[in-house]
């Protein structure tokens, strides 16, 4: 379960009210082509995915037991929150139609802020597309979804995530406790940044960022 995040922005009720229509009708084109909306026809691909201990294993908030009953309890749900505005569940294909990876926006429109989590296959990781895929939802996040901070999460001993959270210049603002699909908690590293610190690292780079498959 995601936590809102540390620092507390408010949102006016236009602002609020135009983050929760860009959930509820996201622009994925902008995002990349091989994006969609998580669906009931996605269960079998995704529990593949996820069945994989190398790319959920570091990531809290998934279902567990990863079986079809439950992943498809979670694109149910995540549909519900899209409904409210308040989360969206995304798939990304390769060239050949196979799920490779997903992303998991939560967000507070009320806080103007998200919180973004997701996996790569395991054959995709530590070649330099996670890293351009995640500056693609970063800047995604920011401009199509209209948010102003956004908030990560990693396991202690995550140190993949941490080196490319940091390499993008999230401020380190000490531990939280994140709670378990079942309950418990686990300690992680936390990290936000405002969408003026974004706009400001942007600008000081000399070609704009790529954008990748994650």
């Amino acid at each position: 379960m995601s936590a809102p995040p540390k620092t507390v922005l408010r949102a006016s009720p236009t602002e609020e009210e135009t983050i929760r229509r860009a959930v509820r009708n996201p622009d994925l084109a902008s995002l990349g082509a091989d994006c969609e909306v998580a669906r009931g026809d996605h269960v079998e691909a995704l529990v593949d995915l996820l069945s994989d201990p190398a790319v959920s294993g570091p990531i809290y908030d998934l279902p567990r037991p990863i079986t079809p009953t439950t992943v498809a309890a979670w694109i149910d749900e995540s549909e519900r929150e899209r409904a409210r505005g308040e989360a969206l569940l995304v798939v990304r294909r390769d060239l050949d139609g196979n799920v490779v990876g997903y992303s998991r926006f939560t967000v507070w429109p009320q806080l103007s802020s998200a919180e973004l989590a997701g996996a790569s296959r395991a054959d995709r990781q530590n070649k330099g597309q996670g890293k351009a895929g995640a500056a693609s939802n970063f800047e995604w996040m920011f401009d199509s979804l209209g948010v102003r901070l956004i908030c990560l999460t990693a396991a202690l001993d995550n140190v993949r995530s941490a080196k490319v959270i940091e390499a993008f210049g999230f401020q380190r603002m000490g531990e939280r406790d994140s709670i378990r699909a079942d309950g418990t908690a686990r300690r992680s590293l936390y990290w936000e940044m405002t969408r003026e610190q974004w706009l400001a690292r942007q600008s000081t780079r000399a070609t704009p960022l790529a954008r990748s498959e994650d």
